[in-house]
Formats: C-alpha cells, structure tokens, sequence
C-alpha cells in the first residue's frame, strides 16, 4: 500500500468535530480548532483532547492562536443566515458575516486547500448571488474551484447555480442513512496548477435505517399521547394548507430518514421510529451521532438536548472522510 501522506489542518466552527474525523482519518493532523459553544467545546474536548482548541474567531486572541503554516482549512460555517429554515437574510444577517473570518484567514494565511460546507439552500439563495459573492471573494485571493473564473465573474447567475448543484452531495449516498443534502466547496491555491477537483463518487453503500437503531431503547424516548396527537393533527393542517409537512414516521426497514436538525431535541418530529402497538419514539442521542457516521467510541456529551443540537448540527463523517480521501489525493500530493 502507498504510504498515506500527512498534512496539517485547522477546524473552524468545529462543532463536534467532524471534520476532524474525516481528515485525520487521511492521515491529518489537526494543529487548531475554534468553536464558540460552551457545549459543543465539552464535546469536542471529550473526543480531541490533544488538540489546542479555542472559541470565538473573531476575537484577536483566537485568531492570533492560528498557526502560520498549515495544509487544508476546514469549516462548517455557520448556515442559520443561508438556510431555507432560517431568515434567509443572507449578508444582510449577522451571522452570515462569519464567513468573512474564513476569507480573513485564506488572505493571511495562505493555505494550499479551503474545505468548506454549508445548506443546499446556499446555491439558491438570493437566487444565486450570495454564492457568487463568497466564491469571488475567494477566488480573487489567489484559490480555484470547480467553477470557471468567467462564469464567477460574470453576469449568467443560473450557470454558476448549475456549476454548483455538482458540488452538492447526499449522506445517503455514502452509507449513511439519512437524506442529507449539503453543499462541499473545495478550492485550491492557483500555484497547485490543478485544473479540477474530481469530488468522490457515491459509494452506494445499501443502507437500513435499523442498522444505526439501539435494540432496546429506554421507554422514555417513546412520546406521549399528547405530542402524538399533535403531530398528527399539525401534519393534517399542513396537509390542508399544501404545506405537507408534520412529521416524518420510519421503520427499521426504512432506507433513510430525513435530515436530522439541531431542534430535533424540541420534539424529535423529522424522524420518528414506529413501535408496533404503541406511540412512535425518537431517536437516542447515540442512534443522533450514529445518524451522522461517528463511530461507538465517540463520547456523547452529557446533556441529551445539547447532544441531539450537535449532532444536527454536525456534518456527515463518511462524507467529509471521501472528500478528504480525494483532497489528499489531488490536491496535497
């Protein structure tokens, strides 16, 4: 087997650490790491506990923490002000301003490769142009990406989406299972002289929704008849309304469920699991973890309703894993 190279990365908006897991599983070594939440950061030390972690970004103190020289910056930036569920304010929204930290480090920086998530909805959002502002302000500090320069700088908004919807990727279509649709966008530094990124292809791996289920989960997880009955009735006001959605009801036998969400904790509605002769349960907050691709040894933090927010607001680990499989591969060899 060829000898696995070894690179250095740094993990923002690092959550509970799944990108951690996909690079250092290709051999990466994290060197730096920022998250915000108190919680998530007992999570993150729980799992990581070597690697210098700090909090908010954009304090001087943290950012003055970042390494000079590293490989690859990775990072989750925060999706509330891109997603469909949210304000869809998009710049105009404060948190959306977080991704300037991201272009502040590429510019001081300098790192060979930028790994980035976010939404599906970011494609779409302000019909295409919030995407195109954060890629031309990237791509103008020296990186490429999949999309042609002329068609980043250019007026034809619908052709850069169509570029982008390429650069969207389904959990389920690598083994996980769950229908998680999220955008990766990898750019490279222009003096690599590589002229494309070929993302992974889908494994395909089968998936069952059983095989991430607890055998015999605490009766506590199983819902009243109170939130049972209103989810029923609220689906059939959605219903009414053309709305469509009140909850979503799985079995063991299921392929996938829907995308787990960091408010899966007020009521577990997306994904419920039926119970032959009683009311349906929600998932445990090992079956969360599981959902997203993180192993039986991965510590789960203590409270359960911070549990199921991280694990919603978690990337998939397979996913990022075959990404960073391909970025070792294409980009930092």
């Amino acid at each position: 087997m060829a000898k696995r190279k070894k690179f250095t990365f740094i993990d923002l908006f690092a959550g509970i650490g799944g990108f951690h897991q996909g690079c250092t599983a290709n051999g990466g070594t994290c060197v730096f790491a920022s998250e915000w939440d108190p919680y998530a950061q007992e999570t993150y030390r729980a799992n990581y506990p070597t690697t210098p972690l700090y909090g908010d970004i954009t304090l001087k103190e943290t950012k003055d923490a970042i390494p000079t020289n590293f490989d690859v910056l990775c990072g989750g930036f925060p999706c509330q002000a891109f997603s469909n569920a949210g304000l869809r304010k998009g710049f105009e929204d404060t948190r959306g301003t977080l991704f300037n930290e991201i272009a502040e480090i590429l510019q001081t920086r300098k790192p060979k490769v930028a790994f980035l998530e976010n939404v599906r909805g970011l494609v779409s959002h302000d019909s295409g142009r919030t995407l195109q502002v954060i890629l031309r302000k990237l791509t103008h500090m020296g990186y490429r990406c999949n999309i042609p320069q002329d068609i980043i700088d250019g007026d034809n908004v619908k052709l850069l989406q169509d570029h982008a919807k390429k650069m969207i990727l389904k959990s389920r279509d690598f083994g996980v299972p769950q229908n998680r649709q999220r955008i990766y966008i990898v750019l490279w530094r222009r003096d690599l002289n590589v002229e494309h990124f070929e993302y992974p292809k889908p494994l395909m791996t089968p998936t069952r929704l059983g095989d991430i289920l607890e055998a015999n989960p605490d009766p506590k997880y199983t819902i009243s008849d109170r939130m049972w009955i209103g989810h029923q009735n609220r689906k059939a006001r959605n219903e009414a309304a053309g709305k469509g959605f009140g909850y979503g009801l799985f079995t063991p036998d299921s392929e996938y469920a829907n995308t787990i969400s960091a408010r899966y904790w007020k009521d577990g509605s997306e994904i419920l699991i039926a119970q032959p002769g009683k009311n349906p349960r929600t998932l445990t907050p090992r079956e969360a973890v599981r959902l997203q691709g993180y192993g039986e040894e991965f510590v789960l933090n203590k409270s359960e309703k911070q549990m199921y927010k991280q694990a919603g607001n978690s990337v998939s680990v397979p996913v990022v894993k075959e990404i960073v499989r391909q970025i070792v591969k294409q980009l930092l060899g």
